[in-house]
């Protein structure tokens, strides 16, 4: 294939240069990469040969300037194997990854351009150096050493090894989750639709109806998996399906994890180890705001005492009203948690998830949670249908600041298919940084797996779909406000344990009357959404809080487990795995589950040793959102010293120190203990 043929090797003659979709087929990819790989080792090259002494612009930031067409190609070729992948292009993954991986290794592990940064290290003035320089040095500098630069040959060529493994075995255990989930289907026969609701039905009908069948068919993704547990009577096929999802890749099949997890854990722990650290979280610890696995169980066992009494009562009140309703005899499993705490809620506060849908239309929902940007921070979304995108469920929009100059380029993606994995996330397609051309801004992704439209109904979103999108929609914010000069430090390039603190503060706002007020009416009549409505969701915002606290201190503790290990592990994965989370477990265990060969965010996501950082940003956003709730939710005061101190800073600083000067003070579980009512 000719280079002028090939999109990835041209200018991208589109609306902000964005990635032309349009022009892009699966074989563009590897000898894009191929041609990728070797400029980026020209540019390394020239870097170690120029004749000048090792300074601070000619090392350092060139180093950081390199790689940019490589860093084109593999962003689109990453993203689309999450969102838009095909059995083709997880076949070049295979064969493209080992070669990124030793690609990555060769420049980290160059002798002479590593001497030529050291010398820069060394002999520089670090005080000199302002904010950003001074952290890019030391980045740069860390994570040299962090990929193996100390090493002796030997070592050397162990690390390349491991890099290659795992860059390999994490691809493969993603994979196989996706084909896993995408395999399985449970076609209902019509005596087994009692207790599910409408959009259920319609949801599940559509499904059929894509598969070119009849009648109703419930998958493993998320909106069709979710509602089945929460609403259906029938207890035997809530058991069979709660069982297909939990023993997703561990059938004696091809798509079998139990083997990866293994490698995966083990290799991880020998690469810090060849480091010089004790364990794999050691290793990754040291880049983060908790600093020492210590620092990780004090907070999650701080969080188990507070939650774990609270809990244990709400397990209690779910099970005393399906024991009212089923018998004396009856024993809460897991399969039935969704079903029996639904009707506890409705008992409650008279609130059902489904009575929310009506007014949770996904075209008003996206309205609302723009017009939320644009009363915060006073920036715009005009959708530009010049802007090419991958899908056709995809749409561009160009952002615009308060002032009125380009912001960024965002899209959405919010419904399930085949070819998606499951789960929500944000991206980049662009990162931002700034040169002698100007401020270059970003292009930024919002992906979902939210309730599909159906026959003559639009996409109606459940509660948490609102949350989640919220959620999203705040690292979208991080990613487009960000005003960095380096790429490698802008937007959600922070310390993990940070980087969930402008997602999580977002969800806040989806139980506040005011912000719902200004999306939330009724698909058919247009109506607001009832203020007693408003005030269920409100009193019932807390409810089994503390369940799902224990549930989440769970999979960090699961987390901690496998990367706190001193030793390879040879054991058995599922005993393994019942024993590390065993004392934040409060219903019933079962034997024949495991979520470690589908947990993708420890395994293949980044998440190892990090999990911990959904609750840690937990802490930080309740004690961040209670300046909004005195100063006014919408105070654009707030929201601009949020945005200055914090979203647009990137990863220039410290993230203690950034929290600081937005907040003035340290975060203290206080202010989340206070609003899950646990204290008052």
């Amino acid at each position: 294939m000719t280079k002028n043929l090939n999109p990835f090797l041209t200018e991208f003659h589109t609306p902000h240069e964005t990635t032309p979709f349009h022009l892009i087929r699966t074989e563009h990819f590897e000898p894009a990469i191929q041609h990728a790989m070797e400029v980026h080792n020209q540019e390394i090259e020239a870097i170690i040969h120029q004749a000048e002494e090792p300074t601070f612009e000619n090392t350092i930031v060139a180093l950081e300037r390199s790689g940019a067409l490589l860093d084109r190609v593999t962003t689109v070729f990453g993203n689309l194997l999450s969102a838009e992948t095909s059995d083709e292009m997880q076949d070049m993954a295979e064969r493209v990854m080992p070669q990124l991986s030793e690609h990555s290794n060769n420049i980290s592990l160059n002798e002479a351009l590593f001497a030529r940064i050291k010398a820069v290290y060394d002999q520089t003035d670090h005080e000199t150096l302002d904010t950003e320089d001074r952290m890019l040095l030391q980045k740069t500098y860390d994570g040299f050493i962090r990929s193996g630069a100390n090493l002796t040959p030997e070592q050397k060529e162990r690390f390349r090894q491991i890099s290659s493994e795992m860059s390999v075995l994490t691809l493969r255990f993603s994979q196989n989750n996706l084909k896993e989930t995408n395999q399985y289907e449970l076609a209902l026969t019509p005596e087994q639709l009692d207790g599910l609701p409408q959009s259920a039905l319609d949801a599940y009908a559509q499904t059929a109806k894509e598969k070119g069948k009849e009648g109703h068919i419930v998958t493993l993704h998320a909106p069709s998996f979710v509602p089945f547990l929460k609403y259906s009577s029938h207890r035997e096929l809530r058991q069979q399906l709660y069982m297909a999802y939990n023993t997703q890749c561990m059938h004696d099949n091809e798509f079998n994890n139990l083997d990866i997890v293994k490698k995966l854990v083990n290799l991880r722990l020998e690469r810090a180890q060849l480091l010089g650290f004790q364990t794999a979280a050691d290793y990754v610890l040291t880049r983060r705001m908790a600093e020492k696995s210590e620092r990780v169980y004090q907070l999650l066992n701080q969080l188990l005492e507070a939650y774990a009494p609270t809990a244990r009562k709400e397990v209690e009140e779910v099970q005393a009203l399906a024991q009212e309703l089923e018998g004396e005899d009856f024993q809460l499993m897991p399969w039935d948690w969704a079903y029996y705490s639904e009707k506890l809620r409705e008992k409650k506060f008279n609130l059902n998830e489904e009575v929310l849908r009506p007014y949770f239309e996904l075209n008003r929902v996206i309205d609302g949670v723009f017009g939320l940007a644009t009363r915060l921070y006073g920036i715009t979304f005009r959708e530009n249908p010049e802007i090419p995108v991958y899908h056709p469920d995809v749409k561009a929009y160009d952002v615009i600041d308060k002032d009125g100059s380009f912001l960024a380029v965002l899209y959405t993606d919010f419904h399930p298919r085949s070819s998606k994995r499951s789960g929500a996330w944000m991206t980049s397609y662009k990162e931002q940084w700034k040169d002698e051309k100007g401020n270059s801004r970003p292009h930024v992704s919002v992906t979902m797996n939210f309730t599909k439209p159906s026959e003559g109904k639009p996409a109606l979103l459940t509660f948490s779909e609102v949350n989640t999108f919220l959620h999203e929609f705040g690292h979208a914010l991080h990613g487009m406000f960000a005003d960095t000069t380096y790429q490698s430090m802008s937007g959600t390039n922070v310390y993990w344990d940070f980087v969930e603190l402008p997602s999580q503060i977002m969800e806040n706002f989806a139980i506040e009357k005011e912000f719902l007020n200004t999306f939330a009416k009724h698909y058919e009549t247009g109506e607001n959404i009832p203020e007693e409505l408003i005030q269920r969701l409100v009193d019932a915002s807390n409810f089994n809080v503390a369940y799902a606290c224990l549930r989440q201190l769970s999979f960090g503790l699961l987390d901690m487990a496998w990367y706190t290990r001193t030793e390879p592990f040879e054991g058995d994965v599922r005993a393994y795995e019942k024993e590390a989370w065993k004392q934040a477990q409060v219903l019933p265990n079962v034997e024949e589950t495991c979520m470690t060969v589908q947990f993708s965010h420890i395994m293949a996501g980044g998440y190892s040793a990090g999990y911990y950082s959904y609750k840690w940003a937990e802490v930080l956003d309740a004690d961040a959102f209670s300046l909004f709730q005195e100063k006014g939710i919408f105070n654009s005061g707030t929201a601009l010293s949020f945005r200055q101190h914090v979203l647009s800073k990137g990863g220039t600083e410290h993230p203690m120190t950034l929290y600081k000067r937005f907040r003035g003070q340290e975060p203290s579980i206080d202010a989340l203990l206070k609003r899950n009512g646990i204290i008052h």
